[in-house]
């Protein structure tokens, strides 16, 4: 067994290995590892292996979670050849690395990495780098702290990634069962119906109705106008949008099958926005994905503290918040969850990613519209 002091390094004698983390039991430690490029940062959330995406690269990094055991699978063959390095880290949900002991890694071909945690007051830790030196992979003990995290880490190396969420409180007879929340972690509900009729699906969208300054040297109030609406597929081929911009309302008894019910332009409605399906004729549809726009206002979605509510009669409400979106950031459109027909059934997965407009969210979710600007 080879040991590496921190800085020290070693080469890798496969092409294929693996590396296992060992964690001090009952810790709430999060590992990641990231694909790093020329300028030492990523290219994109896909250069980032964690719980919620636990394969990159075509399979070059992959992870699997075991308890208090959280292992990476590398296959260096299969890296894309302009990548440099890639980065393994640990972060905390509360507290400093200070407070943890016994953290080390080990790899498969025999190389022991000793992590010092002793007088750490940092939630993030760079463990390790795997890099090419020479058309040879080696990899070196870092044990490099950063404040803030998650998000401070993932910022450093080009990712925008929101704080982790609390430790969700583990339900009580009190608790309403009934509503079901979609969270980074649990992301995915399926809902069932023998025949695929489910009814009159409907979906809301609320938010933050306080008003902030505007106009001239700050003289004035006015809110937020954000929009809801859904880009929709059907087994046919057919596409298109609901929404108010452009008057693209939408019909609930012809194709769409899909209707926008009003259009709150100030957000003093304490009802919010509302769009309605026909879900009897769910089996037509192909997938929904369901989006709220900032159509005026600052792009500042924390303030918004938007959430959207799918209700499905004989189903929990799914309720999805969209609030994460860092400060400074002026990405006006979010979507938020993606309805899947899978076998006539409902697959909804929370989405929650932010783009600067319908263009950019089409082309992400590979919809094939085309766009030009429009007002309501």
């Amino acid at each position: 067994m080879t040991q590496l002091a921190m800085g020290a390094n070693a080469p890798i004698s496969s092409p294929t290995f693996t590396l296992d983390v060992d964690l001090p039991t009952g810790g709430q430690i999060d590992v990641t590892a990231l694909l790093l490029y020329g300028d030492g940062k990523v290219r994109g959330d896909g250069d980032m292996c964690f719980f919620n995406q636990t394969s990159i690269g075509g399979g070059a990094v992959s992870l699997r979670i075991q308890g208090d055991r959280q292992s990476f699978s590398f296959d260096l063959g299969k890296m894309p050849p302009d990548v440099e390095k890639i980065v393994v880290n640990a972060t905390l949900e509360n507290g400093a690395f200070s407070a943890v002991a016994d953290l080390d890694l080990t790899t498969s071909d025999g190389i022991k990495i000793p992590v010092a945690t002793a007088g750490r007051s940092e939630a993030a830790l760079i463990l390790c780098e795997i890099y090419r030196r020479n058309d040879q992979w080696k990899i070196r003990n870092v044990s490099q702290g950063f404040n803030g995290g998650l998000q401070a880490l993932a910022e450093h190396f080009g990712v925008e990634v929101a704080a982790p969420e609390p430790t969700p409180v583990k339900p009580t007879p009190s608790v309403d069962l009934s509503k079901v929340s979609l969270t980074k972690r649990e992301s995915t509900i399926s809902l069932k119906k023998d025949d695929g009729k489910f009814g009159r699906i409907r979906i809301n969208l609320n938010w933050n109705q306080k008003k902030t300054s505007g106009g001239l040297f700050g003289f004035g109030k006015r809110g937020i106008d954000l929009d809801l609406g859904a880009f929709i597929e059907f087994k046919t081929g057919e596409f298109g949008v609901v929404q108010a911009l452009g008057d693209c309302f939408g019909d609930l008894t012809e194709m769409p099958f899909t209707q926008l019910m009003s259009d709150d332009r100030t957000g003093t409605s304490t009802d919010g926005e509302w769009l309605e399906i026909d879900g009897n004729a769910w089996p037509k549809f192909k997938r929904i994905l369901i989006f709220a726009f900032i159509y005026e206002g600052v792009a500042n979605w924390q303030e918004t503290d938007g959430v959207i509510r799918l209700m499905v009669p004989g189903q929990p409400e799914v309720e999805v918040r969209m609030n994460e979106l860092s400060a400074g950031r002026n990405e006006g459109m979010c979507a938020v969850a993606l309805l899947e027909n899978k076998d006539n059934q409902i697959r909804i997965n929370r989405e929650v990613r932010f783009f600067t407009g319908h263009e950019a969210m089409d082309n992400a979710y590979d919809w094939g519209m085309r766009w030009k600007a429009g007002r309501k």
